[in-house]
């Protein structure tokens, strides 16, 4: 796989409101901030890492599938994944949880009580770049 990043040295990460924007299709309450690289969806290209965060509260009301992979590390706070349209019922996870899923995989929808900090990296196979 080609990994097309720029170099960063450590820095500060800003939590607060600068840098942070709703991906397309998000409801509001859902935010991004990508800390490395792009990901060209149409193109079928590239790479991201990104934080995603909640607000309390806040749930997605349908599944999510994508023609990328996804690798998922819940930093903070907490995660349901599988409530149904009216953010009711899944399965309740805690921070230091991890996925990671294959181009084409079902997933969510997902709702945080409390809100939660996830941090994501999304990429292309080889043979799709």
């Amino acid at each position: 796989m080609t990994i097309n990043k720029e170099h960063k040295e450590f820095h500060s990460v800003d939590m607060g409101s600068d840098g942070w924007h709703v991906p397309p299709g998000y409801p509001e309450g859902i935010e991004q901030k990508i800390l490395a690289g792009s990901l060209d969806e149409t193109g079928k290209t590239g790479n991201r890492t990104r934080l995603l965060r909640f607000a309390p509260g806040v749930f997605t009301t349908a599944p999510f599938v994508h023609d990328y992979w996804e690798e998922v590390y819940l930093v903070s706070g907490d995660l349901t994944v599988g409530n149904d349209e009216h953010g009711e019922g899944g399965e309740k996870f805690a921070p230091n949880t991890y996925a990671c899923r294959p181009p084409g995989a079902y997933h969510g929808p997902f709702k945080s009580e409390g809100g939660c900090v996830l941090l994501e990296i999304h990429y292309y196979d080889q043979a799709a770049e």
